[in-house]
Protein backbone atom coordinates (compact mmCIF):
# COMPACT_ATOMS: atom_id res chain seq x y z
CA UNK A 1 0.00 0.00 0.00
CA UNK A 2 1.22 3.61 -0.61
CA UNK A 3 3.43 5.30 1.95
CA UNK A 4 1.27 7.17 4.47
CA UNK A 5 3.15 8.59 7.48
CA UNK A 6 1.50 8.71 10.89
CA UNK A 7 2.00 11.92 12.90
CA UNK A 8 0.07 14.61 14.74
CA UNK A 9 0.21 18.39 14.35
CA UNK A 10 0.78 19.21 18.01
CA UNK A 11 0.56 22.79 19.40
CA UNK A 12 4.37 22.85 19.59
CA UNK A 13 4.67 21.80 15.96
CA UNK A 14 2.13 24.39 14.83
CA UNK A 15 4.06 27.14 16.65
CA UNK A 16 7.35 26.03 15.12
CA UNK A 17 5.90 26.05 11.60
CA UNK A 18 4.82 29.66 12.14
CA UNK A 19 8.27 30.61 13.48
CA UNK A 20 9.94 29.01 10.45
CA UNK A 21 7.76 31.02 8.09
CA UNK A 22 8.38 34.25 10.01
CA UNK A 23 12.16 33.80 9.93
CA UNK A 24 12.09 32.91 6.24
CA UNK A 25 10.13 36.05 5.39
CA UNK A 26 12.42 38.25 7.47
CA UNK A 27 15.54 36.98 5.68
CA UNK A 28 13.92 37.26 2.24
CA UNK A 29 13.15 40.92 2.92
CA UNK A 30 16.79 41.80 3.67
CA UNK A 31 18.41 43.26 0.52
CA UNK A 32 21.90 41.87 1.12
CA UNK A 33 24.51 42.63 -1.53
CA UNK A 34 25.52 39.70 -3.78
CA UNK A 35 29.14 39.64 -2.60
CA UNK A 36 28.12 39.35 1.06
CA UNK A 37 25.40 36.84 0.19
CA UNK A 38 27.93 34.70 -1.69
CA UNK A 39 30.26 34.74 1.32
CA UNK A 40 27.50 33.76 3.75
CA UNK A 41 26.29 31.03 1.40
CA UNK A 42 29.76 29.54 1.05
CA UNK A 43 30.16 29.54 4.82
CA UNK A 44 26.88 27.61 5.12
CA UNK A 45 28.09 25.04 2.54
CA UNK A 46 31.31 24.50 4.46
CA UNK A 47 29.43 24.17 7.75
CA UNK A 48 27.03 21.64 6.21
CA UNK A 49 29.93 19.64 4.80
CA UNK A 50 31.84 19.65 8.08
CA UNK A 51 28.94 18.70 10.34
CA UNK A 52 27.30 16.14 8.05
CA UNK A 53 30.57 14.23 7.60
CA UNK A 54 31.45 14.67 11.28
CA UNK A 55 28.23 12.84 12.19
CA UNK A 56 29.61 9.86 10.26
CA UNK A 57 32.96 9.99 12.08
CA UNK A 58 35.00 12.35 9.91
CA UNK A 59 37.94 13.72 11.93
CA UNK A 60 38.71 16.94 10.05
CA UNK A 61 38.10 20.22 11.87
CA UNK A 62 35.99 23.02 10.38
CA UNK A 63 39.16 24.89 9.41
CA UNK A 64 40.68 21.79 7.80
CA UNK A 65 37.48 21.16 5.81
CA UNK A 66 37.72 24.70 4.43
CA UNK A 67 41.38 24.18 3.54
CA UNK A 68 40.69 20.88 1.77
CA UNK A 69 37.88 22.36 -0.33
CA UNK A 70 39.21 25.84 -1.04
CA UNK A 71 42.97 25.24 -1.08
CA UNK A 72 43.23 21.51 -1.92
CA UNK A 73 45.37 20.97 1.16
CA UNK A 74 46.20 17.49 2.43
CA UNK A 75 46.57 16.27 6.01
CA UNK A 76 48.66 13.19 6.93
CA UNK A 77 46.54 10.17 7.78
CA UNK A 78 43.31 11.92 6.75
CA UNK A 79 43.03 10.90 3.08
CA UNK A 80 39.70 9.16 3.56
CA UNK A 81 38.30 12.11 5.52
CA UNK A 82 39.41 14.49 2.79
CA UNK A 83 37.63 12.43 0.13
CA UNK A 84 34.46 12.36 2.22
CA UNK A 85 34.26 16.15 2.51
CA UNK A 86 35.02 16.62 -1.20
CA UNK A 87 32.24 14.18 -2.04
CA UNK A 88 29.70 15.89 0.20
CA UNK A 89 30.62 19.35 -1.07
CA UNK A 90 30.24 18.18 -4.69
CA UNK A 91 26.80 16.76 -3.82
CA UNK A 92 25.79 20.11 -2.28
CA UNK A 93 26.77 21.89 -5.50
CA UNK A 94 24.70 19.43 -7.53
CA UNK A 95 21.79 19.87 -5.13
CA UNK A 96 21.81 23.62 -5.74
CA UNK A 97 21.75 23.05 -9.51
CA UNK A 98 18.78 20.69 -9.19
CA UNK A 99 16.96 23.19 -6.98
CA UNK A 100 17.67 26.03 -9.41
CA UNK A 101 16.22 23.98 -12.26
CA UNK A 102 13.01 23.67 -10.24
CA UNK A 103 12.09 20.11 -11.23
CA UNK A 104 10.38 17.70 -8.84
CA UNK A 105 12.40 15.24 -6.76
CA UNK A 106 13.08 11.97 -8.60
CA UNK A 107 14.78 8.72 -7.69
CA UNK A 108 17.50 9.58 -10.20
CA UNK A 109 18.20 12.82 -8.32
CA UNK A 110 18.57 10.90 -5.08
CA UNK A 111 20.78 8.24 -6.67
CA UNK A 112 22.96 10.94 -8.22
CA UNK A 113 23.41 12.72 -4.90
CA UNK A 114 24.39 9.41 -3.31
CA UNK A 115 26.85 8.73 -6.12
CA UNK A 116 28.53 12.09 -5.53
CA UNK A 117 28.67 11.48 -1.77
CA UNK A 118 30.54 8.25 -2.43
CA UNK A 119 32.61 9.51 -5.39
CA UNK A 120 35.40 11.10 -3.33
CA UNK A 121 35.18 14.45 -5.09
CA UNK A 122 34.70 13.29 -8.68
CA UNK A 123 32.12 15.46 -10.45
CA UNK A 124 31.04 12.99 -13.15
CA UNK A 125 29.14 10.03 -11.73
CA UNK A 126 26.40 7.60 -12.64
CA UNK A 127 23.34 7.25 -10.35
CA UNK A 128 24.01 4.41 -7.93
CA UNK A 129 21.58 1.46 -7.79
CA UNK A 130 20.08 0.45 -4.47
CA UNK A 131 21.66 -2.26 -2.33
CA UNK A 132 21.33 -5.86 -3.48
CA UNK A 133 21.47 -7.44 -0.01
CA UNK A 134 20.64 -6.86 3.64
CA UNK A 135 22.39 -4.15 5.64
CA UNK A 136 22.28 -4.81 9.38
CA UNK A 137 23.04 -1.79 11.59
CA UNK A 138 24.96 -2.84 14.72
CA UNK A 139 26.18 -1.07 17.86
CA UNK A 140 29.90 -0.43 17.35
CA UNK A 141 30.73 -1.63 20.87
CA UNK A 142 28.31 -4.42 21.77
CA UNK A 143 27.73 -5.55 18.12
CA UNK A 144 24.06 -5.92 18.98
CA UNK A 145 21.53 -5.15 16.26
CA UNK A 146 20.42 -1.51 16.35
CA UNK A 147 18.28 -1.60 13.23
CA UNK A 148 17.29 -4.20 10.67
CA UNK A 149 16.15 -2.37 7.49
CA UNK A 150 13.74 -3.78 4.93
CA UNK A 151 14.98 -6.55 2.65
CA UNK A 152 16.67 -5.53 -0.59
CA UNK A 153 13.81 -6.86 -2.71
CA UNK A 154 11.43 -4.35 -1.09
CA UNK A 155 13.69 -1.30 -1.39
CA UNK A 156 12.82 -0.23 -4.98
CA UNK A 157 9.07 -0.12 -4.31
CA UNK A 158 9.54 1.64 -0.96
CA UNK A 159 11.71 4.30 -2.59
CA UNK A 160 9.21 4.71 -5.41
CA UNK A 161 6.39 5.19 -2.90
CA UNK A 162 8.42 7.69 -0.84
CA UNK A 163 9.23 9.85 -3.88
CA UNK A 164 5.60 9.67 -5.05
CA UNK A 165 4.48 10.87 -1.60
CA UNK A 166 6.95 13.79 -1.69
CA UNK A 167 5.82 14.96 -5.14
CA UNK A 168 2.11 14.43 -4.41
CA UNK A 169 2.21 16.40 -1.17
CA UNK A 170 4.10 19.17 -2.96
CA UNK A 171 1.22 19.51 -5.40
CA UNK A 172 -1.18 19.55 -2.45
CA UNK A 173 0.72 22.47 -0.85
CA UNK A 174 1.60 20.27 2.14
CA UNK A 175 3.95 22.38 4.34
CA UNK A 176 7.48 22.03 3.03
CA UNK A 177 9.16 21.54 6.45
CA UNK A 178 6.90 18.56 7.11
CA UNK A 179 7.60 17.07 3.68
CA UNK A 180 11.35 17.43 4.15
CA UNK A 181 11.39 16.04 7.67
CA UNK A 182 9.22 13.04 6.84
CA UNK A 183 11.28 12.27 3.71
CA UNK A 184 14.44 12.36 5.85
CA UNK A 185 12.93 9.88 8.29
CA UNK A 186 11.59 7.56 5.61
CA UNK A 187 14.84 7.51 3.64
CA UNK A 188 16.80 6.62 6.77
CA UNK A 189 14.20 3.95 7.56
CA UNK A 190 14.42 2.35 4.12
CA UNK A 191 18.24 2.56 4.27
CA UNK A 192 18.54 1.90 0.51
CA UNK A 193 22.36 1.72 0.43
CA UNK A 194 25.10 -0.13 2.26
CA UNK A 195 26.84 3.17 3.09
CA UNK A 196 26.15 6.89 2.74
CA UNK A 197 22.51 6.73 3.86
CA UNK A 198 22.76 9.42 6.54
CA UNK A 199 24.55 11.92 4.33
CA UNK A 200 22.15 11.29 1.44
CA UNK A 201 19.12 11.65 3.74
CA UNK A 202 20.38 15.06 4.87
CA UNK A 203 21.02 16.14 1.28
CA UNK A 204 17.53 15.00 0.25
CA UNK A 205 16.11 17.08 3.10
CA UNK A 206 17.90 20.18 1.86
CA UNK A 207 16.87 19.56 -1.76
CA UNK A 208 13.19 19.35 -0.80
CA UNK A 209 13.46 22.53 1.28
CA UNK A 210 15.14 24.41 -1.56
CA UNK A 211 12.60 23.23 -4.13
CA UNK A 212 9.77 24.19 -1.78
CA UNK A 213 11.01 27.75 -1.36
CA UNK A 214 12.46 27.19 2.12
CA UNK A 215 16.04 27.65 0.94
CA UNK A 216 16.60 30.81 3.04
CA UNK A 217 19.04 32.04 0.36
CA UNK A 218 21.14 28.92 1.03
CA UNK A 219 22.43 30.34 4.32
CA UNK A 220 21.51 27.66 6.87
CA UNK A 221 23.01 24.36 8.01
CA UNK A 222 20.65 21.87 9.63
CA UNK A 223 23.58 19.48 9.93
CA UNK A 224 25.05 21.62 12.71
CA UNK A 225 21.85 21.16 14.73
CA UNK A 226 22.10 17.38 14.46
CA UNK A 227 25.83 17.21 15.14
CA UNK A 228 25.71 19.25 18.35
CA UNK A 229 23.64 16.52 20.03
CA UNK A 230 23.95 13.26 18.14
CA UNK A 231 22.19 11.36 20.90
CA UNK A 232 19.03 13.41 20.41
CA UNK A 233 19.30 13.04 16.61
CA UNK A 234 19.47 9.25 16.70
CA UNK A 235 16.89 8.99 19.50
CA UNK A 236 14.42 11.02 17.43
CA UNK A 237 14.98 8.71 14.46
CA UNK A 238 14.60 5.55 16.54
CA UNK A 239 10.86 5.01 16.73
CA UNK A 240 8.53 2.05 16.93
CA UNK A 241 8.33 -1.02 19.21
CA UNK A 242 11.09 -3.00 17.46
CA UNK A 243 14.41 -2.54 15.70
CA UNK A 244 13.03 -4.69 12.86
CA UNK A 245 11.48 -2.73 9.97
CA UNK A 246 8.70 -5.29 9.56
CA UNK A 247 7.80 -5.44 13.26
CA UNK A 248 6.65 -1.91 13.94
CA UNK A 249 9.16 0.53 12.51
CA UNK A 250 7.35 0.78 9.17
CA UNK A 251 4.10 2.01 10.76
CA UNK A 252 5.49 3.92 13.74
CA UNK A 253 3.98 7.25 14.83
CA UNK A 254 6.73 9.73 13.87
CA UNK A 255 5.38 12.82 15.67
CA UNK A 256 8.47 12.85 17.92
CA UNK A 257 10.79 12.99 14.90
CA UNK A 258 8.76 15.66 13.08
CA UNK A 259 8.78 17.86 16.21
CA UNK A 260 12.54 17.38 16.56
CA UNK A 261 13.13 18.20 12.90
CA UNK A 262 11.02 21.36 12.87
CA UNK A 263 12.61 22.56 16.13
CA UNK A 264 15.95 22.28 14.34
CA UNK A 265 14.64 24.33 11.43
CA UNK A 266 13.47 27.02 13.87
CA UNK A 267 16.88 27.14 15.52
CA UNK A 268 18.74 27.22 12.19
CA UNK A 269 16.45 29.74 10.50
CA UNK A 270 16.37 32.14 13.43
CA UNK A 271 20.16 31.94 13.68
CA UNK A 272 20.41 32.92 9.99
CA UNK A 273 17.94 35.74 10.61
CA UNK A 274 20.20 37.15 13.35
CA UNK A 275 23.41 36.79 11.33
CA UNK A 276 21.90 38.25 8.17
CA UNK A 277 20.50 41.15 10.17
CA UNK A 278 23.93 41.81 11.66
CA UNK A 279 25.47 41.79 8.18
CA UNK A 280 22.87 44.30 7.06
CA UNK A 281 23.33 46.73 9.96
CA UNK A 282 27.13 46.55 9.76
CA UNK A 283 27.09 48.16 6.34
CA UNK A 284 26.89 45.05 4.19
CA UNK A 285 23.34 45.89 3.22
CA UNK A 286 22.54 47.95 0.16
CA UNK A 287 19.26 49.75 0.75
CA UNK A 288 18.98 51.06 -2.79
CA UNK A 289 15.59 50.66 -4.48
CA UNK A 290 17.41 48.99 -7.39
CA UNK A 291 18.22 45.85 -5.43
CA UNK A 292 14.69 45.59 -4.12
CA UNK A 293 13.34 45.63 -7.69
CA UNK A 294 15.23 42.48 -8.70
CA UNK A 295 13.57 39.09 -8.53
CA UNK A 296 15.28 36.17 -6.71
CA UNK A 297 16.91 34.76 -9.85
CA UNK A 298 18.31 38.13 -10.85
CA UNK A 299 19.73 38.63 -7.35
CA UNK A 300 21.35 35.22 -7.56
CA UNK A 301 22.78 35.97 -11.01
CA UNK A 302 24.39 39.14 -9.66
CA UNK A 303 26.81 36.93 -7.76
CA UNK A 304 28.37 35.95 -11.10
CA UNK A 305 29.50 39.55 -11.55
CA UNK A 306 31.53 39.47 -8.35
CA UNK A 307 34.07 37.34 -10.23
CA UNK A 308 33.84 38.81 -13.74
CA UNK A 309 32.49 41.92 -15.43
CA UNK A 310 30.76 39.82 -18.11
CA UNK A 311 28.88 36.52 -18.17
CA UNK A 312 27.78 34.04 -20.84
CA UNK A 313 24.83 31.71 -21.31
CA UNK A 314 27.06 28.87 -20.12
CA UNK A 315 27.62 30.65 -16.79
CA UNK A 316 23.89 31.11 -16.28
CA UNK A 317 23.11 27.53 -17.34
CA UNK A 318 25.60 26.23 -14.77
CA UNK A 319 24.32 28.52 -12.01
CA UNK A 320 20.67 27.52 -12.42
CA UNK A 321 21.08 23.94 -13.66
CA UNK A 322 19.28 24.64 -16.96
CA UNK A 323 20.11 24.11 -20.63
CA UNK A 324 22.11 26.74 -22.51
CA UNK A 325 19.11 27.36 -24.73
CA UNK A 326 16.96 28.13 -21.69
CA UNK A 327 19.77 30.31 -20.34
CA UNK A 328 19.92 32.30 -23.60
CA UNK A 329 16.16 32.88 -23.42
CA UNK A 330 16.47 34.05 -19.82
CA UNK A 331 19.33 36.39 -20.71
CA UNK A 332 17.30 37.85 -23.59
CA UNK A 333 14.46 38.55 -21.15
CA UNK A 334 16.85 40.28 -18.77
CA UNK A 335 18.25 42.42 -21.56
CA UNK A 336 14.70 43.33 -22.53
CA UNK A 337 13.75 44.46 -19.03
CA UNK A 338 16.93 46.48 -18.52
CA UNK A 339 18.72 44.25 -16.03
CA UNK A 340 21.55 43.29 -18.41
CA UNK A 341 23.23 44.75 -21.49
CA UNK A 342 24.98 42.94 -24.34
CA UNK A 343 28.71 43.72 -24.29
CA UNK A 344 29.78 41.36 -27.07
CA UNK A 345 27.10 40.55 -29.69
CA UNK A 346 28.96 37.60 -31.25
CA UNK A 347 26.38 34.88 -31.78
CA UNK A 348 28.48 31.97 -30.52
CA UNK A 349 30.19 33.74 -27.64
CA UNK A 350 27.76 36.49 -26.70
CA UNK A 351 28.64 38.23 -23.45
CA UNK A 352 26.50 40.21 -21.07
CA UNK A 353 27.19 42.85 -18.48
CA UNK A 354 25.01 44.22 -15.71
CA UNK A 355 23.24 47.48 -16.50
CA UNK A 356 24.83 50.60 -15.03
CA UNK A 357 21.86 51.08 -12.72
CA UNK A 358 22.76 47.85 -10.88
CA UNK A 359 26.56 48.03 -11.12
CA UNK A 360 26.98 49.68 -7.73
CA UNK A 361 25.16 46.78 -6.05
CA UNK A 362 27.82 44.32 -7.17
Amino acid sequence: MPFTPTFTITPRLARDLMRIEAAKQAVQDLPITPSVLATLRETARLFSTHYSTMIEGNRLTQEQVSQVIAEKQHFPGRARDEKEVLGYYAALEKLEQLAAAGSAVTETHIQTLHALVMAEGRKKVKPTPYRAGQNVIRDSRSRGIVYLPPEAKDVPLLMQEMVAWVTNTERQAFPCPLRAGIAHYQFATIHPYYDGNGRTARLLTTLILHLGGDDLKGLYSLEEYYARNLGAYYAALTLGPSHNYYEGRAKADITKWVEYFCAGMVESFESVQRRAGEAATSGAQDRSPALRRLDPRQRKALALFTESTTITSRDVASLFGISERAARNLLATWVGNGFLVITDPAKKSRKYGVASEFRAIV
